[in-house]
């Protein structure tokens, strides 16, 4: 039987900080995962991925675990390049090759292959069958780990309505709205009194299970997933993912899921990756003094984003205590635990530990104890897999 297999090629496992610890086919683009977005298109169930030999024990929820090196992808499967966004709302029947802006991005096997010849992300997909014609779709491509936000905004404003149509009961619901966009409330979701919902600028869609609390301020386009909540303060033009809360004023950002922010402190322009915990006051700068482009560090070295707005990509299992500032562009690498009052600099590597520069390195069997005590607090179980995935990851974590 035909299923998924998603490939992160070379340019995708330079996604950091979130290549360390998750395939990309696991990153929220809009509204939704890339994985669930090619499920939906295809009817395909997800079989594996493929990516850095540091991700063989990667386990979460219902997500398709690591393909193993020695054996084969059987004929009949379908190979899609993890960093093409697709529409929600497209629907592919049978197919050998799918273009997306003039580049392969899936593939169907006319013959089994190995898994060890995509070992170094170097193989273009678009190769394995060149003599089939291709398919030309929509969708997006994420070439830079920038790209997710700086495409937020279009990327809501196709989803939600997409994401709504398929709601499966909508609710009604007391609250101020504002403007022509639509404003979409599943049925189960909780608004308390005094709340606007504006969506003069785009589209609002609140998932079942959602609280928003007294005088919040929604601002479309923007997606709250399940029971996550919204505590108050402007929030908008952003995709919280589920399990979250969000407090304070919040904009033009991505929340994975299960991640928390319940203290005042602004956000902008940010990408918070899961489990990932701000302390109060917590602040991003997302404008340079000078208005000019945003550079960021990156695995290849510092580059130019060509953004102006650009705030704070922040790893899985990330920490920081109260009060710290951070500046435009800063990247917080996976499991780092930040704290006192000083601005850290604009890369923290993975597993940072402490108050300021030369930062300590965090004691795995410590940060472990922290992760399995946060989840657990959200009813999810770190498990032996996730335990040797996130081992692995402090042993192969990068510096800076």
């Amino acid at each position: 039987m035909s299923a998924l297999y998603f490939y992160d090629d070379a340019r995708a496992r330079q996604f950091e900080p979130f290549a360390l610890t998750r395939p990309a086919s696991e990153l929220r683009a809009g509204t939704s995962l890339i994985r669930r977005r090619w499920e939906r298109a295809t009817s395909l169930d997800s079989a594996g991925f493929i990516s850095s030999p540091h991700l063989a024990h990667f386990e979460e929820g219902n997500a398709p675990p690591a393909v193993p090196p020695k054996t084969e992808i059987p004929a009949g499967s379908v190979i899609v390049n993890s960093r093409c966004v697709i529409p929600l709302g497209l629907e592919l029947d049978r197919f050998d090759l799918l273009m997306c802006e003039g580049a392969a991005c899936a593939v169907r096997l006319a013959r089994s292959v190995p898994v060890a010849q995509f070992a170094d992300g170097s193989v273009d997909i678009g190769s394995i069958q060149t003599s089939l014609g291709g398919r030309k779709i929509q969708g997006r491509w994420m070439n830079e780990v920038w790209d997710y936000v700086a495409t937020l905004t279009e990327q809501l404003m196709e989803d939600i309505p997409l994401r709504a149509k398929a709601m499966p009961a909508t609710a009604k619901f007391s609250a101020t709205t504002v403007g022509e966009h639509g404003v979409f409330v599943e049925e189960g979701a909780e608004i308390g009194p005094q709340v606007v919902l504006d969506a003069s600028g785009g589209p609002i869609l609140i998932r079942r299970g959602a609280v928003i609390a007294p005088f919040t301020h929604l601002i479309g386009p923007i997606a709250v997933g399940r029971s996550s909540q919204i505590m108050g303060d402007r929030v908008g033009t952003s995709s919280i993912g589920d399990h979250c809360k969000v407090r304070g004023e919040f904009s033009n950002s991505i929340v994975l899921g299960h991640s928390n922010k319940g203290h005042a402190g602004f956000v902008g322009h940010s990408y918070l990756g899961r489990w990932v915990n701000l302390g109060a006051l917590t602040a991003t700068s997302n404008l340079k003094n000078t208005y000019g482009p945003i550079q960021i560090w990156t695995p290849s070295g510092v580059r130019g984003t060509g953004q102006q707005f650009l705030g704070t990509i922040f790893g899985d299992h990330a920490k920081t205590g109260i009060g710290t500032m951070l500046s435009t562009g800063t990247v917080i690498g996976a499991g780092a635990n930040l704290f006192g009052s000083n601005t850290p600099p604009k890369v923290v590597p993975p597993f940072a530990w402490g108050d300021g520069e030369p930062y300590d390195t965090y004691d795995v069997t410590k940060f472990l104890t922290v992760a399995e005590r946060v989840m657990l607090r959200r009813h999810v179980e770190l498990g032996d897999n996730t335990r040797k995935q996130l081992s692995e990851a402090h042993k192969r974590r990068w510096s800076v």
